[in-house]
């Protein structure tokens, strides 16, 4: 149970000048983003940084990233892929776990996750 199965949507794309780089970073990593590319544009202080984001992460992002930068960068988020969660959801305090339980209280059930017997005929 658990592995390379699971999935979770991730954003892209962040477009800052270049004195901000460590702030976007800074929020990135917080929230368990990942840069893949840093492209300096031609004649131009700008760098356009290109990240993936969990999109549960996401929310409040844009106000993060502000406050880490001073207001020098704006995210601008595009679906982009599934990314792999590399935890066993049914082991406790992984993160996949974490992701489920949370899911799980957001839509009013338990937090606990139930076990196969209580889905079993008796």
């Amino acid at each position: 149970a658990g592995g390379g199965g699971e999935g979770q949507p991730r954003w892209g794309d962040t477009p800052p000048p270049e004195t901000a780089i460590g702030g976007i970073y800074s929020a990135l990593s917080s929230r368990r983003g990942h840069v893949f590319s840093e492209e300096q544009r031609p004649g131009q202080p700008i760098l356009t940084v290109k990240a993936y984001l969990p999109v549960g992460e996401s929310f409040g992002f844009d106000a993060a990233l502000r406050a880490a930068t001073g207001g020098q960068a704006f995210p601008q988020c595009v679906f982009h892929h599934y990314g792999p969660i590399n935890s066993d959801p049914l082991a406790d305090g992984s993160q996949a776990n974490e992701l489920v339980i949370e899911i799980r209280e957001r839509k009013g059930l338990k937090g606990v996750v139930p076990s196969c017997s209580d889905y079993e005929d008796r």
